[in-house]
């Protein structure tokens, strides 16, 4: 099968510093002789904002690209010595245009393509560096970007790693309930959602986005907990998380 899977901060980041040992647990899980990966992974600004002596999410655009920089190397770094001896790596920055130009789009298909083919494990991340509109929001915490991901790779699953274990609905004066399908995502789902989160700039409303931009193109979604030892194996035997069904007809 063909899995993407998006990494939050919250997981690779949760206090500024790049937290190896859960992505390490995280690439572990990985059958990489089994499936295809590609892998969207946030973590680049909170990284960079450690290294910087940066105590808080800056303001300013410009600081952020400049944390985006510094982290965006840190980040690959660090996936190049997890996948050491199992898979090579590669580095993809892309942007919105990336997927509304039809020439870059159809050139993003074949790149992708050829790495996959050969073996490689794509790396990919929001180009915060360079492309302002993503640091305001254009991707939504690069949930918006997996969903896209996946649609253009056309693939099985897309797994939305974070750090609760799905989508959890209000239920009352009672705890909330946490909903294991979604077969329609509806506006009053959406505003039963909180703000963004802690670490990045989505939040959990993002990532219901993304889950029916990707189900509607005809892709297996689920939000699951990414600290659970099992979280991949189980997100896609439905033990865990939040599913969506891939639209019928889609493809």
């Amino acid at each position: 099968m063909r899995i993407v899977i998006k990494v939050g901060t919250s997981l690779i980041a949760p206090e500024g510093r790049i937290d190896t040992v859960r992505m390490r647990a995280l690439v572990d899980q990985l059958g990489v002789s089994r499936h295809e990966y590609l892998i969207v992974s946030s973590g680049a600004i909170g990284s960079g904002m450690a290294n910087l002596g940066l105590g808080e999410r800056p303001s300013s655009v410009p600081l952020m690209q400049a944390c985006a920089a510094v982290g965006q190397s840190l980040l690959m770094h660090t996936y190049e010595q997890l996948f050491f001896g199992k898979k090579v790596v590669a580095q993809l920055l892309l942007s919105s245009d990336d997927f509304t130009s039809p020439i870059r789009h159809k050139n993003l298909q074949n790149a992708l393509h050829e790495l996959v083919k050969l073996g490689v494990v794509p790396i990919v991340n929001e180009n915060d560096s360079v492309s302002v509109r993503e640091l305001v929001g254009a991707f939504g915490d690069n949930d918006e970007l997996s969903a896209l991901l996946a649609t253009t790779v056309q693939a099985d699953w897309l797994l939305l790693l974070t750090d609760v274990d799905g989508f959890y609905m209000p239920s009352g004066r009672k705890e909330p309930r946490l909903l294991r399908t979604v077969r329609k995502l509806t506006p009053g789902l959406e505003e039963m959602c909180n703000g963004k989160g802690k670490s990045g700039t989505g939040g959990m409303r993002s990532k219901l986005r993304a889950a029916k931009m990707a189900s509607d193109a005809g892709v297996h979604v689920a939000i699951v907990n990414g600290r659970h030892p099992h979280a991949i194996q189980w997100a896609m035997e439905r033990k865990i998380g939040t599913y969506f069904p891939p639209k019928r007809g889609a493809r």
